[in-house]
């Protein structure tokens, strides 16, 4: 199957590319970028496909099957939307768009067209996250009531100014960049329940002195002077579902070094808490004792295992657990975060 890269940033060149050429099933026909270099890049370094900076010319061939959408978010609906028009399959990175409309308007054309649109929230292909998910299916923490969610940096707001930090690009901060991960997690271990209320706050406070701002990591480049910055860099949510009662904490940069990447599930059985990323602890009750274990698995890549199955489900039309009918809940609850923020008070769903 001939494919397509469109935007050759980090997620493409870290992730995506590699996948592909390791699929014995895909050909990189395209490499477009509305930088030209990084596109031209991407054909020596890979000794492949052709450079472009027009996405329309790759959505012309008629031998393209499919695309990898791995640009800012701006472009995610416009693009995916055109793609599926033009009869091609989507592998749209996350988050699925800037707003809750737009990945509706994503869904929408994907009914009309029939192409695949999935969306690159690749946790749901991790191993951890999977192994999670069978214990809670299972009955092992008995009552999953409350899941915490805790996305925590001391000071690392990605490329200040750039934009990451420009609502108009991203759509949003670090929920919509960290959080997306998160919350799409908490929903496919939890079933992906019905969410009934939504109360938060985003704060957009560190970064405002773009000049003065001091800073633990950051990466996506150093500061731009004169830059945008009207995003959140942190965000606090109370999510009410048909299942547990979600609590988000999360920042880009907060004034507290110690920061935490992790998510407690707390069943009345048992509990786990997944590191993100990493391996993850179920905290029960043996033999009258309190008891705590850690299992031991064998870790798979989850950007090709994401890359394999989109290009099988392409082939065998099967649904995958990333369609946007999925995970479009996600969007609509950092939708409903941002808007509990701005009026100050709870959205109900």
């Amino acid at each position: 199957m001939k494919v397509a890269i469109i935007g050759c940033g980090t997620i493409a060149n870290g992730e995506h590319i590699p996948a592909y050429l390791k699929n014995k099933d895909a050909e990189i026909a395209y490499f477009c970028d509305i930088l030209p270099e990084r596109a031209e890049k991407a054909v020596e370094e890979y000794g492949c496909g052709k450079a472009v900076t027009d996405y329309r010319e790759v959505l012309a061939d008629p031998e393209v099957v499919a695309v990898s959408i791995c640009t800012p978010n701006k472009g995610h609906a416009e693009i995916a939307i055109a793609a599926m028009r033009a009869g091609k399959h989507v592998l749209c990175e996350k988050p699925a768009a800037r707003t809750y409309a737009e990945a509706l308007e994503m869904q929408k054309t994907q009914h009309e067209t029939g192409m695949t649109l999935n969306i690159g929230v690749v946790n749901r292909f991790n191993k951890a996250v999977n192994l999670i998910k069978e214990r809670i299916d299972a009955g092992e923490l008995g009552e999953v009531y409350h899941v915490y969610v805790s996305f925590r940096a001391f000071r690392s707001i990605p490329g200040l100014g750039g934009a990451f930090t420009t609502k108009a690009i991203a759509g949003g901060g670090a929920l919509i960049d960290w959080g997306v991960h998160f919350l799409d997690i908490v929903m496919y271990c939890c079933g992906d329940p019905k969410v009934h209320t939504v109360s938060g706050e985003t704060f957009s406070k560190l970064g405002v002195d773009i000049g003065g701002y001091v800073y633990d990591f950051m990466w996506a480049g150093p500061p731009t002077p004169g830059g945008t910055y009207d995003v959140d860099d942190s965000v606090t949510a109370l999510i009410r579902t048909a299942g547990p009662v979600i609590t988000v904490n999360g920042a880009w940069a907060e004034n507290i070094n110690s920061g935490g990447m992790f998510i407690d599930f707390i069943g009345t059985k048992a509990g786990i808490r997944l590191q993100y990323g990493k391996e993850f602890t179920v905290f029960t009750t043996k033999d009258g004792k309190l008891h705590e274990f850690s299992p031991e698995f064998e870790y798979t890549p989850m950007f090709q295992d994401e890359i394999d199955s989109f290009l099988r489900c392409i082939q065998t039309g099967e649904k995958l657990p990333t369609h946007i009918d999925t995970v479009i809940i996600t969007a609509q609850m950092m939708q409903a975060i941002y808007d509990s923020a701005e009026a100050h008070r709870e959205v109900v769903l």
